[in-house]
């Protein structure tokens, strides 16, 4: 397949910066354009807002900004005929459905993680509850910097979202996201979540198995942003030659 060129949103933020580098070094891949709500420029890479004209030069637009404007740039791609990779959270279920609308007539990566090893992690958690079974209580843990704005990380209800469907159930009816005061014992099948913010931590997060007489512990952290801009790289070479749908991080690396 030929070089697929990528237009970057948010390219004036710290995630931005890291798909710039990604774009630079990663084979197969050209940068496009660079977009921002404000005109500027990050070293020698202009950064401009016009969406529509950024498209109109490229393959496919990614996105780690926040729901508002990643809602805008699927519009344009979806007028324009371009594919779009999606690593913003914090969604809510009427937004998910306007993306999945578009992907009726665009290709859509959407992964609130695009760290190859957070997508190995899933695999593993979901595993994990299937063969473990109900003796065994599930809490997911995640900590990150002080500067995000949405907890649970869309990564930790990813994480909770496979454990409860290995165990045919959903975290509408397990998830237990709040424990003050006294609560009483722990419901048996719930999933609980704890949220830390702090400093410059990019990413860490843990998945709980706590059984009679012993404990797994799945951990995941990040050092670096680089690794989710390295897999929305390998997003966007996957979606650019991909018919109009919805698709994960496990289509981009087969784990299906």
């Amino acid at each position: 397949m030929s070089t697929v060129r990528v237009a970057i949103a948010g390219a004036g933020g710290r995630m931005g910066g890291a798909l710039l580098e990604a774009a630079h070094t990663t084979e197969g891949v050209a940068l496009g354009a660079a977009l921002d709500v404000k005109p500027g420029a990050r070293g020698d890479v202009a950064i401009a807002t016009d969406v529509e004209r950024a498209l109109a030069g490229c393959d496919v637009l990614i996105d780690f900004t926040r729901p508002e404007g990643t809602l805008a740039h699927v519009a344009a791609c979806r007028r324009a005929g371009r594919g779009i990779v999606i690593g913003t959270t914090g969604f809510n279920p009427s937004q998910l459905e306007l993306i999945q609308s578009a992907a009726r007539d665009i290709p859509v990566v959407l992964a609130p993680n695009m760290s190859v090893g957070v997508n190995v992690m899933l695999k593993l958690v979901a595993l994990a509850a299937k063969a473990l079974g109900p003796d065994y209580d599930i809490d997911v843990f995640e900590m990150h910097h002080k500067l995000k704005v949405d907890a649970p990380s869309g990564t930790a209800l990813k994480l909770g979202e496979v454990a409860a469907a290995a165990r045919a159930t959903t975290l509408e009816t397990s998830g237990v996201f709040t424990r003050q005061g006294h609560t009483g014992e722990r419901k048996p099948g719930s999933i609980g979540f704890a949220v830390a913010r702090g400093g410059d931590v990019v990413g860490d997060h843990t998945v709980y198995f706590a059984g009679p007489g012993e404990r797994i512990e799945i951990t995941h952290r990040s050092s670096s942003r680089a690794t989710y801009a390295q897999g929305a790289m390998r997003a966007a070479k996957f979606v650019a030659s991909k018919p109009p749908g919805l698709y994960g991080m496990e289509d981009v690396l087969g784990l299906r």
